[in-house]
């Protein structure tokens, strides 16, 4: 017997009409890439999703046909994520940081039809443009621009695109396991891959995004994603704010210090989600220009790990919380979201500060669990440390024209990370499994190095990897950028290890290095810095 309750599919396009049903007037302020700031609203944004679905039928572009984008966090962006996949195509979101070689391969390996670009990007497109194999269509995210078309032969211009669309478009119904977006992850070895999300797992992530033990956004929020969209869907901020008709603040290409700081302070922003760099660019500005910060209530951290000291300068300095979310690209990506529970309002308030430093637990919807090198589960003691691996309703099956065999192990994901795991769940990462340090026999966490070195006053950056070493195998040693006008001695660095971990994992050595080598997505190249410093230790004993 089945019960007898109506069954909708959940659609990517059901979120922008509740968006435009319910939130119509609710703002939206993006950043234009050449300067200037557009007002909007989901209403408005609605209908030009709706007239580009439309614009896009009319080309002839058969179901499913790949849509890239090379593209800021704007207004028309917004659009492109809601009308592509909500006409029955794919939004395919590239990194432009990638290596022309990389976005040569990416574009033909997905085959996209379509590629929509910000200006910024002419340049690029245009040197790659003859080396894509399946484009048809090149459309540039502004209105008409003699320069861009004389650099760039038959672009079409995103404006009159939408203008050829239909007023009274109807959002085509279709299976929730259709495919809606394609991201391509930097984190694995070889080419990029590709994750293939659909709508399904798309709109239950955005339930996920907006659960109070999550990020919680909320209609009453200003919601400022820094992180790319070109990034995992912004960590599907674009898709929790339309479901719950938060007012949205894009900041274009302008992720500096003091671009974010006086967008936070004009539109009153909330909450914003973004990676540990461009939080310390931002606290550098805002205590630069005097800025308070006033509506700031939480910042969301993820892509890599968050120092602690820098969890503590948000709450100190400004009473912003600071929180730690987890999660991979082949995650849609939200895993775990750093939220207390109640017994933990018994702890010291030195506790409960804590408890925030690790990852958090797993969001519903997602299981996690991690095992030894034999794949048998380890003890969830939080201190038995082991291969992270996933499953659950929005964690891929395999990758995009890959099969799943070639992906997963007995049904699970494996994330190439290495953590620990309490009782109730809490992860801690400690390191990737190709970046953590074996010495004598003992592993060592960069992570928590890193975490300890970054607070150091004197330093701007930091990094730790294993160096080889002819006795221990390997050796810890710490990769530092010196802060502005500052010229600290190796000693006085290590000085801030003392009494924060054993003496054996402090690092044998400091090397000093203008700037540290990173991805696409900011993360450091840790192989990078292991060919560059890798042998400062076989002369030790």
């Amino acid at each position: 017997m089945h019960g007898q309750m109506m069954s909708q599919p959940l659609l990517i396009s059901s979120l922008i009409t509740h968006a435009e049903t319910y939130h119509q007037d609710g703002a939206i302020a993006s950043v234009s890439t050449g300067g200037g700031i557009e007002e909007t609203s989901w209403g408005q944004v609605a209908r030009n999703s709706r007239k580009l679905a439309s614009a896009l039928s009319k080309l002839g572009l058969e179901p499913q046909a790949r849509c890239g984008t090379i593209a800021w966090n704007n207004r028309r962006h917004l659009e492109i994520y809601f009308g592509t996949s909500g006409g029955g195509f794919v939004c395919h979101t590239i990194n432009p940081r990638l290596f022309p070689e990389q976005l040569v391969y990416i574009l033909n390996h997905a085959r996209d039809k379509v590629l929509f670009i910000d200006k910024t990007f002419v340049p690029l497109v245009a040197a790659i443009r003859d080396k894509l194999e399946h484009l048809e269509h090149l459309v540039l995210m502004e209105g008409q621009d003699a320069g861009a078309a004389e650099a760039l032969p038959g672009l079409v211009f995103y404006d009159d695109l939408i203008a050829s669309g239909d007023d009274d478009y109807v959002w085509p119904e279709m299976d929730e396991f259709t495919a809606s977006s394609l991201c391509y992850t930097s984190g694995t070895t070889g080419n990029p891959k590709g994750v293939l999300y659909s709508h399904r797992s798309t709109v239950l992530h955005a339930f996920a995004v907006n659960l109070a033990d999550s990020v919680a956004i909320a209609a009453r929020d200003v919601v400022l994603p820094v992180v790319p969209m070109f990034h995992v869907n912004a960590w599907g901020a674009p898709y929790a704010c339309a479901m719950s008709g938060a007012a949205l603040v894009l900041p274009g290409p302008g992720l500096d210090g003091p671009s974010l700081v006086g967008l936070i302070d004009r539109y009153k922003v909330s909450i914003s989600l973004g990676v540990p760099t461009i939080w310390l660019g931002l606290l550098g500005e805002a205590r630069k220009s005097g800025s308070k910060l006033e509506s700031l209530k939480r910042t969301v951290v993820g892509g890599s790990a968050c120092p602690p000291s820098m969890i503590t300068a948000f709450r100190e300095e400004y009473g912003v919380d600071t929180v730690h979310a987890w999660g991979m690209t082949e995650m849609s990506p939200i895993g775990t979201v750093n939220q207390p529970l109640a017994k933990h309002s018994d702890l010291s308030e030195e506790d409960q500060h804590s408890l925030r430093e690790n990852q958090g637990r797993p969001v519903f919807g997602v299981e996690l669990e991690i095992l030894d090198d034999e794949g048998n589960p380890l003890p969830h003691d939080g201190e038995a440390q082991g291969a992270l691996v996933t499953r659950g309703h929005w964690i891929l099956d395999s990758y995009f024209l890959s099969t799943r065999e070639q992906t997963l192990s007995n049904g699970w994901f494996d994330t190439g990370d290495v953590a620990t795991m309490d009782r109730d769940g809490y992860v801690t990462i400690r390191d990737r499994s190709k970046d953590i340090i074996k010495s004598g026999g003992e592993w060592i966490s960069s992570v928590e190095l890193e975490n300890i070195a970054i607070a150091h006053p004197k330093l701007a950056d930091a990094a730790v990897i294993g160096a080889r070493h002819p006795k221990w195998d390997e050796r810890p040693v710490l990769v530092a950028v010196k802060g502005e006008g500052e010229e600290p001695d190796e000693a006085e660095v290590l000085a801030i290890f003392d009494g924060k971990i054993a003496k054996w994992q402090i690092p044998d050595r400091v090397v000093f290095t203008d700037v540290l080598p990173r991805n696409a997505t900011g993360k450091v190249l840790k192989r990078n810095l292991r060919e560059s410093f890798g042998d400062v230790l076989m002369g030790d004993a």
